[in-house]
């Protein structure tokens, strides 16, 4: 395991939030324009939900600013991350609930969802920049596809978002080679 086990967790759940967006999503279509599309999203998610347009879009903007930040080198991806910090007020503490063991929050249950949001996925990526990973947070590379994912493979020499790029993006350079 190249992250701690609740780094990895919230990491995945930025990528799941983030490939919502139209490009990234499996159906080409933005996956996040309605409150049960963030219902199920959140489904493992505790703490306050509004569940109003308000949270929905403070989510949608989550997103965005979560995708731009999964770009940054890694000096600008600290700024971003600090400033998410700040404005959030976030105070790091330890708690236990739903079953899980002593793991580290830096905002109450009751701050707004999309905060949380925030300041959970900034404090995964101090680990990965404190561990100078960011180059395995990417974006796909098949042309059609703005998804993101996590390399956590041993080598890092992960390409695409899913099989089903990797094997659209093969098979479209094999029938290139066949034409040849």
């Amino acid at each position: 395991m190249l992250f701690a086990p609740d780094t990895e967790e919230a990491l995945h759940f930025v990528v799941d939030l983030a490939n919502t967006a139209a490009g990234a999503s499996r159906s080409g279509a933005d996956e996040l324009t309605t409150l049960t599309e963030l219902d199920a999203l959140l489904v493992a998610y505790s703490g306050r939900k509004d569940r109003d347009q308000a949270e929905l879009d403070a989510v949608r903007e989550t997103r965005d600013l979560l995708r731009e930040v999964w770009t940054l080198d890694r000096d600008d991806a600290v700024e971003a991350v600090n400033r998410m910090l700040r404005e959030a007020h976030a105070v790091p503490y330890l708690t236990r609930h739903d079953g899980s063991d002593w793991h580290i929050h830096a905002t109450g249950p009751d701050a707004p969802l999309a905060e949380r949001i925030r300041v959970e996925a900034a404090m995964a990526l101090i680990d990965v920049i404190r561990m100078d990973e960011t180059g395995r947070l990417r974006v796909c590379d098949a042309d059609d596809c703005a998804g993101l994912f996590i390399d956590l493979s041993r080598n890092g020499s992960k390409r695409f978002c899913s099989v089903r790029c990797g094997n659209r993006v093969n098979m479209t350079a094999f029938r290139a080679r066949q034409k040849q």
